[in-house]
């Protein structure tokens, strides 16, 4: 298809227009919805909206679609799956769900065998992952970090701290939770260059001689890329550091992998860049390209200790999501894993190469397919520029572009795993048009 010939109607079109009205009026207000965009079919990492417009999809439903709208071995499965049956609860067993946790056990995220906890998203997955620290631990206080997002039910979004409005309005949340620096070397809080070590030495120095008694402390949970805080990748020994801390004071780790897994970043799980494994680990959104799943994945000598009763849920390794999960994981390790190394690296490549015609780019950063731009008022002060991040999504969706954002002004780049180098180089195109249009706004 014809680049210019992608948009055809004015957006949001008539039909996408009368969608918006009916929504208006009976679906909660409480989504962050930021342009009017209205689905009719996808394939790969094409969309269509109800009027016809073609966009290239670069949020792949917010890292979720990881093998592409409608991977037709996925849909198969699912068929396959629901041909059989829909739902059997966790009170009986089926073949799909063992087989799941199988394959996650052979993936081996621990590096030693592994049990999983089933259940319907990333928040939930969170949500068991405390639960299980404070049970074997016996212990009730938590690390997290500022800049995190791990979800919006109570204890999930005790440790989201990304933005102050996830937080607004819901004071009370779980208690226990003391919040710490994430390392940025793009915006550093403290002195000298390596901000992870000056994050370990915070975490060891200040917080656990003044405030937090590290024996108190059941786990510290932490995305290993930080995403909704701004695609920020950690200096490379900050994560081994903490691992260390964690083993000196017999604290649980958990890396919160809910987006940064399934092969986004060029490895099956974004940790596995520097080598270590936690104790604990969430996923959820790209896992079942589409379908709702979630897993708490966690060494067996830690998991085995709940008794029967402890943790539970209704929906939890549902057969038809547990079928999309395994078609996923199969193709991710067979092929998309390694595509979002190679095409994540070209893509870095045309981004940096953008940056140097357009002075709002400040920096460029990520890993595989896991990529944030970050747009400054000058490079010199680094000063975040929320304006130009909007203006540039907002042209960018009219020119025929999906995109989202993360942190104060971060352009975040998660296309589906089987994104092409072709569709990079349009998308580059697009958003290349789309900073000369926010400038002349």
């Amino acid at each position: 298809m014809n680049k210019q010939s992608a948009i055809r109607t004015e957006l949001p079109g008539p039909k996408a227009r009368a969608i918006l009205a009916r929504d208006a009026e009976v679906v909660s207000p409480s989504y962050p919805r930021d342009y009017p965009f209205v689905m009719s079919h996808g394939r790969g990492v094409e969309v269509w909206d109800v009027d016809g417009n073609r966009f290239l999809d670069f949020t792949a439903g917010i890292a979720v679609c990881s093998t592409g709208h409608s991977h037709p071995v996925v849909v198969q499965a699912i068929k396959d799956a629901a041909n059989e049956f829909l739902h059997i609860s966790p009170d009986f067993h089926h073949e799909r769900q063992v087989a799941l946790g199988e394959k996650i056990n052979a993936l081996a995220p621990m590096g030693e065998p592994v049990l999983s906890f089933f259940c319907q998203s990333g928040t939930e997955a969170v949500e068991g992952s405390l639960k299980l620290a404070r049970y074997v631990s016996g212990r009730s206080r938590f690390i997290g970090f500022l800049g995190g997002f791990h979800g919006r039910t109570m204890g999930s979004l005790a440790f989201t701290a990304s933005k102050y409005t996830q937080q607004q309005g819901f004071s009370g949340t779980m208690p226990g939770v003391t919040h710490v620096p994430y390392p940025n070397p793009y915006h550093p809080l403290f002195a000298g260059e390596d901000q992870g070590r000056a994050v370990l030495d915070y975490i060891e120095n200040v917080l656990f001689t003044s405030n937090v008694p590290p024996s108190e402390v059941a786990a510290i949970l932490i995305e290993p890329i930080q995403c909704e805080g701004g695609y920020i990748v950690p200096p490379d020994g900050f994560l081994p550091g903490l691992r260390e801390l964690c083993d000196r004071h017999g604290i649980l780790l958990i890396f919160d992998e809910v987006q940064t897994g399934v092969g986004r970043s060029g490895k099956m799980f974004a940790c596995q860049h520097w080598d270590v494994k936690p104790d604990i680990m969430t996923l959820a959104k790209g896992l079942g390209s589409g379908m709702p799943i979630g897993l708490v994945v966690a060494k067996k000598t830690i998991m085995k200790q709940w008794k029967p009763g402890a943790h539970a849920n209704t929906y939890g390794g549902n057969p038809v999501c547990c079928a999309a999960a395994l078609a996923t994981l199969d193709l991710v390790e067979r092929e998309y894993t390694a595509n979002a190394a190679q095409v994540g690296a070209y893509f870095m490549e045309r981004l940096r190469d953008l940056q140097s015609r357009h002075s709002v780019i400040g920096e460029i950063r990520g890993k595989g397919l896991l990529i944030g731009m970050e747009l400054v008022s000058d490079r010199a002060s680094r000063k975040p520029c929320q304006g130009s991040c909007h203006a540039v999504r907002k042209q960018a969706f009219l020119r025929g572009l999906l995109l989202l954002s993360c942190g104060r002004s971060t352009v975040r780049f998660m296309p589906p795993l089987t994104v092409s180098n072709a569709e990079v180089d349009e998308a580059i195109d697009l958003l290349e048009a789309a900073f000369v249009d926010a400038r002349a706004q």
